[in-house]
Parts: structure tokens; C-alpha cells; sequence
């Protein structure tokens, strides 16, 4: 019986902490921007022409001007 005694206080403790039914779900990301879209592909081609060893010129990697060798 002393189980039963916790189990409703801390149901309601539960109850108060989670939010409402069904908005425990992630919601979606919100929509990009054109701005956002451009860069992300900018990056992406970077990205894949690198991989193919292509340099596409000095760059600013974490606000530090790097060259190609």
C-alpha cells in the first residue's frame, strides 16, 4: 500500500512537468529562406568540388583568411 500512496503524487508531478497531450512532439523546422537556400547551396558545391580536388580560392575558415597550397 505505501506504493500506492507515492504513485498519485507523483502522477500529478508528472502531470504537471509534461506539457499537454501531443505537443511533446518536435514541431517542424520553419521554412528557409532564399538567402539561406543560396548559401546552403554555395556551401554544398564547395563542398563537392573540393571532394573532386578542386580548390576554389582562398576562403575564411572560423574568421581566419586561408589559401590554397
Amino acid at each position: 500500500m505505501p506504493q500506492r500512496a507515492l504513485l498519485l503524487p507523483l502522477l500529478l508531478l508528472l502531470a504537471a512537468l509534461l506539457p499537454p497531450r501531443g505537443r511533446h512532439r518536435a514541431t517542424a523546422p520553419p521554412p528557409r529562406t532564399r538567402r539561406e537556400r543560396r548559401l546552403r547551396r554555395r556551401r554544398r558545391h564547395t563542398l563537392w568540388l573540393a571532394a573532386h580536388g578542386i580548390d576554389v580560392g582562398p576562403r575564411r575558415i572560423h574568421g581566419v583568411e586561408v589559401a590554397a597550397r
